[in-house]
């Protein structure tokens, strides 16, 4: 019923930026929150940020607070990730997440009911 489609991944190196974007169809109307999680090689996937239906309100992981920023355009059904001062740890894939049904708290990935496929982010030092 919603199709999520991540861009906007690439190679940087350490200290540059990037903009992902995160761009629903389907009965978007009917999205809450949304979020951005990420995984790295060998690790669990790890919660990254995430905004409210009008982005009133946001939320982030720690040691993403004063980095990124989340954002969203309801008119184009897109949410955005601004990614500034990576790091190598920021390496990983990116997915954006949203939900259907209002429940959880939306840091954790049980809230979500739709998922991306992904879009790379690699950093080197």
């Amino acid at each position: 019923q919603v199709q999520l489609v991540e861009s906007g991944g690439g190679l940087v190196q350490a200290g540059d930026s990037l903009r992902l974007s995160c761009a629903a169809s389907g009965r978007t109307s009917s999205i809450y929150d949304m979020g951005w999680f990420r995984q790295a090689p060998g690790k669990e996937r790890e919660f990254v940020a995430a905004t409210s239906r009008t982005g009133s309100r946001t939320y982030y992981a720690d040691s993403m607070k004063g980095r990124f920023t989340i954002s969203r355009d309801n008119a184009k059904n897109t949410v955005y990730l601004q990614m500034n001062s990576l790091k190598p740890e920021d390496t990983g894939a990116y997915y954006c997440a949203a939900q259907w049904f209002i429940r959880g708290e939306p840091t954790t990935a049980t809230a979500y009911d739709y998922w991306g496929q992904g879009t790379q982010v690699t950093v080197s030092s």
